[in-house]
Formats: structure tokens, C-alpha cells, sequence
């Protein structure tokens, strides 16, 4: 099994996208986010369900497709079952990190991700491991 270095994907990143961006700040998206965005990240929420384009500050997108440019880290707040669908866009944008957040994990939809040299991180906190890596 592969040795992920967290400290060193959260180092390099610059442009975080955020799936499954909730209009509801109270929600672990928007808590996670707003996070990311104290920390220096540009962050980028992705909902369809969002009309506006922004949304308390982030720029919102109804998709990954959306997004122009290229990202360092997709952060996905879905269900499990839920990624396949997702995988099609995240392999369009060439990011560098797929990170699926804590509780979610679907290891036969990454595989295809992984094969692409997009390093897959499931079922871990990303500000969990900002934290370990940065306090």
C-alpha cells in the first residue's frame, strides 16, 4: 500500500474545489471551505442546486466543468455511491488530488483515477490533516 504525504499535497496546493459545496453554512462543507479559506486556499464550491454564482464569497459552479483552470485538489462531500458519477468530470480536469472526505470511499470508482496518476486520498479529513500537518 502506498504512503500518502498529506503535508506535502497540502503544501503544493493552491486551488481547492469543493463538491458538494452546501448553501448552508452550518454545514461540514461550508465549515471546511471557509477553513481552507483562512489557510490561503482559493476555494471553489461546485453545486448544481446553487443559482447564484457566489455564495458568502466563493465563487460557486454548478459543476467541475465549470471551473476554468486547472485544480490541485477536488474535495468531495458526496455519497459513496455518488462518485462514479463524479469521475468523468475529475478526470477532465486533471487535478492533481481526488480526496474524498471522511465516511466516503468507493475504491472501484477511483481505480480508474488512480491508474491516471491522480493521487486518491478516501476517507480522510482534509482539515483533519491540515492540522496534523500544520498545528
Amino acid at each position: 500500500m502506498k504512503t500518502i504525504n498529506y503535508c506535502k499535497i497540502l503544501t503544493s496546493a493552491k486551488r481547492i474545489a469543493i463538491v458538494g459545496f452546501s448553501r448552508n453554512a452550518d454545514r461540514t462543507s461550508r465549515h471546511i471551505a471557509d477553513f481552507l479559506k483562512e489557510n490561503g486556499y482559493e476555494v471553489l464550491g461546485v453545486n448544481p442546486g446553487i443559482i447564484q454564482n457566489t455564495m458568502d464569497g466563493f465563487q460557486v459552479y454548478k459543476s467541475l466543468k465549470e471551473i476554468p483552470g486547472d485544480l490541485d485538489i477536488i474535495n468531495v462531500f458526496r455519497k459513496s455511491e455518488d462518485i462514479p458519477a463524479l469521475i468523468p468530470d475529475v478526470l477532465s480536469k486533471g487535478c492533481k488530488t481526488l480526496w474524498l472526505q471522511l465516511g466516503i470511499r468507493n475504491d472501484e470508482a477511483v481505480e480508474v483515477v488512480m491508474e491516471k496518476g491522480i493521487e486518491t486520498i478516501q476517507d480522510r479529513c482534509i482539515l483533519v490533516e491540515h492540522r496534523n500537518c500544520f498545528n
